[in-house]
């Protein structure tokens, strides 16, 4: 299975990382790394993640993310991110 890469901007709120992370996990995926940043008001997070199994898809986790207070996905992948700002 192929890890994906989402691009994030999450919010400095307790429990922000957290709710994160527990979403991910919850929707049945790994977390293979993470790297976060400080953006002065929020934080940036790229978030590796691959399905348990073949049955879980990155896009509908992203759609998911998207829905949680205080986060705002970027791109699901570089290329993306890159459609996105053409766009």
């Amino acid at each position: 299975m192929s890890t994906e890469t989402l691009h994030l901007n999450i919010d400095r709120a307790d429990g922000s990382l957290q709710r994160l992370i527990g979403l991910v996990e919850r929707r049945g995926f790994h977390i293979d790394g993470m790297t976060l940043s400080d953006e002065g008001h929020g934080r940036r997070v790229e978030l590796a993640v691959r399905g348990r199994d073949a049955g879980r898809c990155p896009h509908t986790l992203g759609r998911q993310i998207d829905k949680l207070f205080g986060v705002t996905r970027i791109a699901a992948t570089a290329a993306a991110f890159q459609h996105e700002v053409a766009a």
